[in-house]
C-alpha cells in the first residue's frame, strides 16, 4: 500500500535489505506502527503527557466512532467467535498456455497486440495531417508505419531498460549512447513521431471521459487483456503502486524533484495478486482542476477511495476473493458493503486517515497503562473484528477475513517470535510482498516523462503491461526453455520490438 509505505520510504529500502520474508514483514509493519503511534505526531498538542501516549484516552476518538454505550447498542462486544472464509470460488493462474518457443515480444503482445499499433499508426498520422491542416504543413514529415510504430515504442522502452533519462540521449555521445539502436531511427524522425503520436486523434461527440478521452480506449483494451489472460489467487492486495521512479532514485532525488512528482495530475490504484505479483486492474484518477483543491487533498477524503476500491472489485463479487487495503480504504461500511458481495477483507486501520465511522472508541485511543509488545485486544460485530496490536506502537486492523480466535507470530530474527492475531501476520506478510513486487516492478519503469497526462498514463500503463509479460513468461514453458532474468527479458523486448540484434549501450 503506497500510504504504508511509500510516504515512509524506508519501508521499501527496509524490505530490499532483509533476506527473510518473515522478516520482511516484521519490518514492513514496523515502519507503519510507528506511522500510526500518537506519539509520533503534533496534531494534538494538548493531549498527554511527556511521551503522548496516556493523552489518547481523554481525547474523543476520530470522527463518527461510537462511544462505549453506543458500541453495545450497535452490537459490538469482546466476546469473540471463529469466522471462516469459504474456498475460493475460481481457478487461478495464467488463462492460456503459452509455447516454449514464445519470445518477449509474444507476451508483450498478449497486452499490445497488433491491432492495437495499427490503431496507434491510424491515429497518430490522423493528427499528423489535422495539426499541419490548422499550423502548416511539415516538410519532414511522413505518414508512420506499424513497423516504425513499434520501433518508437521500443527506443521509449529502452529507457527502463538502460536506466536512461532522456530517450534522446540514444542518439548523443555521452555515457548512455546506443548505436546499435540508433541506426534503427533517426533522431529527427524519432522526434517527428513522437510530436505526433496519439492513441485517439479527436474527441469523441459523445460518451467520452473529459480526461481520459485520449488514453481511455487504450486503459479499456489493457484491462480486458489483464483479465482474459490471468486469474489471480485468492488474496489480492488494493494500493497505489510505484509510478515515479524506481526506489532507489526515490530516495536519494533532491527536493526540487520531489516537488516535481507532486505536481502531478493523477493518480493511480491497482488490484494486485499477491502470490504473483500480477496487476489484475487498474484505475486512474484524473485531478479535476488545477487550484488548492489537488491530489493531496484528495487523497484524504473517504469517499473517493471508497469509489477507487469498488471500481477496483467490481468483477470479483461471489469469488470469496481475501482484499488487503491501506489506511485510507478501510473502513466499516466498505467492508460491510463488500461482504454482501461475497468479499472478504483486512485492513490497516488509521485513526487519521481512515473512515471510523461506526468503530468503538475505545479501540482508537491509547489507554493510560503501557502496552506491552505482542499485546492485543479485539472486539467483534458479527463476523467484523476490530483489532488493535502493539509493537513498538500501536496498530489497529479491520477484518472479517481471518478469525480473531486464532493467533499468529511476527517472526524477528534478532529479538525473536512476536504473538499477534492472526489477521496481523496476515497483513504483515502480504504488505511484504507487495513491496517486493513494487522493487521490481520498478525494473520496467519508462523514465521518459512528457508533460501531457495522457502520455504520462499511457507510459505508466506500458510499462505495468511488461511487468505483467515478464510474470506470465516466469509461468510458462518459455521460460524453463530460456530462463530470462527481468532485466534479460526488457533488453529482449526491446531488441525485437526494433528488429535489431544486440542492443547493449555502448560504453
Amino acid at each position: 500500500m503506497a500510504e504504508c509505505g511509500r510516504k515512509a520510504l524506508s519501508l521499501l529500502e527496509a524490505a530490499r535489505s532483509r533476506t527473510s520474508g518473515d522478516s520482511d514483514s516484521d519490518n514492513c509493519i514496523a515502519e507503519v506502527g510507528e506511522e500510526e503511534n500518537p506519539q509520533h505526531h503534533h496534531h494534538h498538542p494538548k493531549r498527554g503527557g511527556k511521551d503522548g501516549a496516556g493523552g489518547g484516552n481523554s481525547g474523543a476518538g476520530p470522527p463518527g466512532c461510537l462511544s462505549h454505550t453506543q458500541a453495545e447498542e450497535e452490537g459490538w462486544t469482546e466476546t469473540l467467535q471463529d469466522v471462516t472464509v469459504p474456498p475460493y470460488n475460481d481457478t487461478h493462474g495464467p488463462a492460456q498456455k503459452m509455447p516454449a518457443t514464445a519470445t518477449a515480444l509474444d507476451f508483450f503482445q498478449l497486452f499490445v497486440p497488433d491491432n492495437c499499433i495499427q490503431n496507434m499508426v491510424t491515429q497518430t498520422n490522423m493528427y499528423a495531417k489535422k495539426f499541419q491542416e490548422r499550423f502548416g504543413s511539415d516538410e519532414g514529415w511522413r505518414p508512420v508505419t506499424a513497423q516504425e510504430m513499434n520501433a518508437f515504442l521500443g527506443f521509449v522502452i529502452s529507457t527502463s531498460v538502460h536506466r536512461c533519462e532522456s530517450v534522446l540521449s540514444i542518439w548523443s555521445s555521452g555515457f548512455f549512447s546506443n548505436r546499435s539502436i540508433a541506426l534503427k531511427m533517426s533522431q529527427s524522425r524519432f522526434e517527428k513521431i513522437l510530436k505526433y503520436f496519439h492513441i485517439v486523434a479527436f474527441r469523441p461527440s459523445q460518451g467520452s471521459n473529459q480526461g481520459l478521452y485520449k488514453i481511455q480506449p487504450f486503459l479499456d483494451l489493457l484491462q480486458q487483456s489483464f483479465s482474459c489472460t490471468f486469474r489471480p489467487s485468492q488474496t489480492q492486495v488494493l494500493h497505489e503502486p510505484l509510478i515515479d521512479e524506481d526506489p532507489v532514485f526515490i530516495t536519494t532525488c533532491t527536493e526540487r524533484e520531489l516537488r516535481k512528482r507532486k505536481k502531478r495530475k493523477f493518480s493511480l490504484w491497482v488490484r494486485q495478486c499477491t502470490s504473483t505479483g500480477f496487476i489484475c486492474q487498474i484505475y486512474v484518477h484524473l485531478k479535476e482542476n488545477q487550484g488548492a483543491d489537488g491530489l493531496a487533498t484528495l487523497k484524504n477524503k473517504p469517499q473517493l477511495h471508497s469509489l477507487v476500491a469498488k471500481q477496483l472489485c467490481h468483477n470479483i463479487s461471489g469469488k470469496n476473493v481475501i482484499i488487503f487495503t491501506g489506511p485510507s480504504i478501510t473502513s466499516l461500511s466498505l467492508f460491510s458493503e463488500f461482504s454482501k458481495q461475497d468479499i472478504y477483507c483486512c485492513g490497516l486501520l488509521s485513526t487519521r486517515k481512515s473512515d471510523c465511522t461506526g468503530l468503538p472508541q475505545s479501540m482508537l485511543v491509547c489507554g493510560s497503562t503501557p502496552a506491552q509488545r505482542g499485546q492485543s485486544r479485539v472486539m467483534m460485530k458479527g463476523t467484523m473484528s476490530l483489532i488493535s496490536w502493539y509493537n513498538k506502537g500501536h496498530f489497529r486492523f479491520l477484518t472479517n477475513a481471518y478469525s480473531p480466535t486464532k493467533q499468529g507470530m511476527i517472526i524477528k530474527r534478532k529479538s525473536g517470535d512476536i504473538p499477534c492475531p492472526l489477521a496481523v501476520e496476515a497483513f504483515a506478510a502480504h504488505l511484504s510482498y507487495i513491496c517486493k513486487y513494487d522493487d521490481k516492478y520498478s525494473k520496467y519503469f519508462i523514465f521518459h516523462k512528457p508533460n501531457k497526462t495522457w502520455q504520462q498514463v499511457f507510459w505508466l500503463s506500458i510499462s505495468i503491461a511488461i511487468n505483467n509479460a515478464y510474470i506470465l513468461y516466469k509461468m510458462s514453458d518459455a521460460y524453463a526453455a530460456k530462463r530470462y532474468s527481468r532485466a534479460q527479458f526488457g533488453e529482449r523486448l526491446v531488441r525485437e520490438l526494433l528488429d535489431v540484434g544486440d542492443c547493449s549501450p555502448t560504453q
